[in-house]
């Protein structure tokens, strides 16, 4: 592997990978060869060994077996020398972008980076998207698990909605109508009275017509619900998680942090905790412009927020709480000495919103009241009857959160896109590749 041939300086080493890189000047020959370990520099000096790659682009994929030397100045601080070149498979087209340079991210290039990303992704850079996202969602696994929750699975096709509203995908089922679920909330919650603390990290479908730097129409969530917690208890969990989740990726990611020029978040140990009346109020006396009446922060309020909870409670985590009931599920719990209020809360990061959690309601007949109230559905429907009868017979005071996987690992690293941390974004006017 290329990550070893370092130590094997003085010895002979054999790589196979991928042409990265080549570099045929006559005076000076080489090509750089990629796998799973990174990039290796192989020097070519013999004419017969260098006439192997006439003709060959970037993608072909081969070996080489030679000398290993040290040499600081090549990729991993090492090359290959008087190689034998095994070519497997040639490629003989031209590929469409070059991947040995960063690819932008600009916003007016984003369609061609990811109409080309089955060639881009082998990119180191963008390579390093996914391994750090891959080792965020190792890291809530391992945290979760540390305090004794059971990871599941859920279905993803439903008779119904479980998030009310109509941006759902629907589709044929055998003749009915089924959908494609919005979340797993109603698994999760009914798996509380079988588990207590349970979690799941699966796709998650919105039909929402949408086309901004925030949202897709298939994303992975980390859907956590827990019994026997209060909200502040939530509060502190999903504190506790994120901080262990930034120190893990900082220990375990450095080369691919540095790649992107990622900053660490600066996070307090429990995040500062503002309503949502108090946000509105400080953003409208801060920019005169008046969001009172408004019952969910706007995206320029939220980004706000992050900025002064960063520079007045010294971190870029914040939590919104307080939501008015008129912007609540008919699952979320109401407080009892004010039920024109939900506990519920919004953990925005970096200027975005990544987790929404809450507590539920778990009374039975007050379920069934919210229920018919806000959705105007019969607790007989297919859609909601089996969710319901987990609390008929028994569910505990719980809550739980919804966590966007890509949007966590965009704000981690400091992208601007949720796209650009999605190995295949789907939305509006995207469907492949």
């Amino acid at each position: 592997m290329s990550g070893d041939v370092k130590s094997h300086a003085g010895g002979e080493v054999l790589v196979r990978g991928w042409l990265h890189k080549k570099r045929l000047l006559g005076g000076l020959n080489f090509i750089v060869i990629r796998d799973r370990g990174g990039l290796v520099q192989v020097v070519l000096q013999d004419e017969a060994e260098i006439a192997k790659l006439h003709g060959l682009h970037v993608g072909t994929v081969m070996s080489a077996q030679g000398q290993a030397v040290a040499e600081e100045r090549a990729p991993g601080g090492a090359e290959i020398h008087q190689p034998k070149i095994t070519v497997e498979v040639p490629v003989t087209d031209e590929p469409p972008i070059e991947i040995d340079k960063p690819l932008s991210h600009k916003s007016e290039n984003l369609d061609t980076l990811f109409d080309n990303r089955v060639i881009g992704l082998r990119n180191l850079r963008e390579q390093a998207i996914f391994k750090i996202q891959a080792e965020v969602e190792e890291s809530i696994r391992r945290f979760l698990k540390e305090n004794n929750f059971v990871q599941f699975n859920s279905p993803k096709l439903l008779p119904g909605s479980t998030e009310g509203g109509a941006e759902v995908f629907k589709l044929d089922y055998f003749g009915k109508e089924a959908t494609l679920a919005q979340s797993a909330q109603f698994y999760k919650q009914i798996l509380v009275g079988v588990y207590e603390r349970v979690f799941e990290i699966n796709p998650t479908y919105r039909a929402e017509p949408s086309a901004t730097t925030r949202h897709m129409s298939e994303f992975i969530t980390i859907d956590m619900e827990m019994g026997f917690i209060t909200f502040t208890e939530l509060l502190d969990l999903l504190s506790n998680l994120i901080n262990s989740v930034v120190n893990e990726v900082w220990q375990n990611c450095e080369s691919e942090l540095k790649l992107w020029d990622a900053k660490k978040p600066v996070l307090a140990g429990s995040f500062p905790a503002l309503t949502m009346s108090e946000i509105h109020k400080k953003y409208s006396e801060a920019t005169g412009e008046d969001t009172t009446k408004e019952l969910d922060l706007i995206p320029k309020e939220e980004r706000w927020i992050c900025e002064y909870a960063a520079k007045e409670h010294g971190s870029e985590a914040v939590f919104v709480t307080d939501w008015p009931k008129a912007d609540a599920k008919f699952y979320h719990k109401l407080k009892d000495d004010n039920p024109e209020i939900a506990e519920r809360c919004d953990l925005l990061f970096r200027g975005i919103e990544i987790v929404t959690g809450s507590m539920r309601e778990h009374r039975y007949d007050k379920l069934v009241a919210q229920l018919k109230e806000k959705t105007g559905a019969s607790p007989d429907d297919p859609g909601f009857k089996y969710f319901l009868q987990a609390f008929r017979y028994g569910m505990p005071p719980h809550g739980g959160f919804g966590m966007g996987l890509e949007r966590l690992t965009e704000k981690i690293i400091g992208l601007a896109n949720v796209k650009e941390a999605t190995l295949f974004p789907r939305d509006i006017n995207r469907l492949s590749p």
